[in-house]
């Protein structure tokens, strides 16, 4: 097993099985919210994952480790990302249970098998195109900008994956969550599950995770809250959990 790193990337350690993942060293780098994800999403020994907009490939790794799955398979629109992302797989000796196709995820029920997928998860562009000023970097720009797909284009392209019953997982803004309801109850995804993520206890959340369920019955049940930091200004441990940290560890950066 060995990496291989452009002089413009760097090699992160993922404090979990020993896995690690290649990053720009000045471009678009995965986040807390990423993580976050990652641990909220499930799967059963035997699934198959597809993850919508992989980036880095961060979720489809960490859940590679954190799940019995038996694919898992990253979607990404970008081909020199989508390289990058492939490098770090092969690198950890997971090219047999985890792929990164570059693809539009518009097209994704054409090229997969559509209906018959039973995880899929997304962390998707929170900003609505005009909504914000674009970063002038163009990787960084496409990941948090609705410039390449809208969250509608997200959760049909899950809907349309997934088979009955099927789960889909995403992490968004909480401004986004009239949207998010909307968008998934018009494309057969009952929400069944929601938790916000909030700094502090006391604090808004910055943060959602939200479950929905192919052709699911209503009814969603409301997790109680993720907080980051504790009283004193700390990592909670259920963070330091997630990101398989010790109490005198270093903290893990702060979500995009």
């Amino acid at each position: 097993m060995g990496f291989l790193v452009n002089d413009d990337e760097t090699l992160e350690n993922l404090l979990l099985d020993n896995l690690f993942i290649i990053q720009k060293k000045d471009s678009f780098r995965f986040g807390m919210d990423a993580v976050l994800l990652a641990a909220f999403a499930r799967a059963r020994p035997g699934e198959t994952i597809v993850d919508l907009g992989t980036g880095t490939g961060i979720v489809a790794i960490l859940m590679s480790a954190k799940t019995k799955a038996k694919k898992i398979i990253g979607i990404e629109i970008q081909p020199d990302i989508a390289e990058m992302a492939r490098r770090s797989v092969e690198g950890n000796g997971l090219s047999d249970k985890v792929s990164i196709e570059v693809m539009d995820i518009m097209e994704a029920s054409r090229h997969l098998p559509a209906g018959k997928i039973d995880v899929v998860v997304a962390n998707p562009p929170y900003t609505k195109w005009g909504g914000g000023l674009p970063n002038p970097d163009e990787s960084r720009a496409i990941s948090r900008h609705e410039i390449l797909c809208a969250l509608e284009d997200v959760v049909m392209a899950a809907s349309s994956l997934l088979r009955h019953h099927g789960e889909f997982y995403m992490v968004h803004r909480p401004d986004r969550l009239c949207d998010i309801m909307v968008e998934m109850r018009k494309n057969h995804l009952e929400p069944k599950e929601l938790r916000v993520v909030c700094p502090r206890v006391g604090d808004a959340p910055s943060l959602l995770l939200i479950k929905g369920l192919r052709n699911g019955n209503p009814g969603m049940k409301l997790l109680s809250p993720l907080y980051i930091y504790d009283a004193n200004g700390n990592y909670t441990s259920e963070l330091r959990s997630i990101y398989n940290m010790s109490e005198k560890a270093d903290t893990p950066d702060d979500a995009r």
